[in-house]
């Protein structure tokens, strides 16, 4: 046995330095992300893994609060997008994701979209109609936003019993689509994306906060190389071309 180890040995030296040497194989990257992003984020990642190929992308599409809780229950995950600044403050307080990869992916308007024939022209309107649907606040951004506006707007009280609370914004815009409801809102590129449903009006921007989605590896993706340069890809000008091009405000 030890002359045949001896034999092969410098055969097989050569080999395993040229496996040392080559580059490691393509991996796999899984993303959550807010649900009104899907199509621009998939789009993206197609384009990514174009010029990677074998690498695998797993893409996980929620509200924010949702996937926020699915990361803070061991959900795998290597990157974050959230659509507010709260739930990514909230991973970031219990250190599931990497502070110092924090950054603005892009922003967003918040718009009441619907295929009512009734003029709806502002927040002023709204008690008119029979239904509204909005993402739920306590886990969709884009109803939380919706809250705040009806708060500040004074209409809080005359909607009660009219809103109709969905799990996510894409599905508060296909409440809107199959004119179950006579109006949601949802985010532009969502309404963008309508073939019934229209923007009825763009909601005042002094009656919510700005809508920017952070993004950041998660602890669990800081090991990750490929997660890391699909973040920074996710930066570039590709991205933000595809971005704008949906909608997004880029910049």
């Amino acid at each position: 046995m030890k002359r045949l180890l001896i034999r092969v040995l410098p055969c097989l030296l050569p080999l395993m330095l040229l496996m040392l040497s080559l580059p490691a194989l393509a991996g796999e990257i899984t993303i959550s992300a807010a649900a009104s992003l899907k199509d621009a984020v998939n789009e993206i990642a197609d384009k990514f893994v174009q010029t990677r190929p074998g690498t695998k992308i797993t893409r996980n599409y929620a509200a924010s609060g949702t996937l926020a809780k699915q990361i803070e229950s061991g959900a795998p995950a290597d990157i974050f997008i959230s659509a507010n600044e709260e739930w990514m403050s909230r991973l970031k307080e219990r250190k599931l994701v990497a502070a110092d990869s924090i950054e603005t992916f892009t922003r967003n308007t918040l718009v009441f979209a619907g295929a009512t024939t009734r003029k709806i022209s502002g927040m002023h309107d709204l008690p008119s109609l029979g239904s509204i649907a909005i993402g739920s606040p306590k886990s969709v951004p884009a109803g939380e936003y919706a809250e705040e506006a009806m708060r500040k707007a004074g209409v809080e009280k005359e909607l009660k019993g009219k809103l109709i609370l969905a799990k996510d914004v894409r599905e508060s815009m296909m409440y809107a689509e199959r004119g179950e409801v006579d109006g949601a809102f949802v985010y532009r590129t969502d309404a963008l994306l309508g073939k019934h449903a229209r923007i009825l009006f763009t909601v005042p921007q002094q009656l919510y906060p700005h809508i920017a989605y952070p993004m950041a590896l998660t602890t669990y993706g800081t090991t990750n190389r490929e997660a890391a340069d699909f973040l920074h890809y996710l930066k570039g000008r590709e991205a933000k071309s595809i971005l704008s091009r949906y909608g997004f405000a880029v910049y």
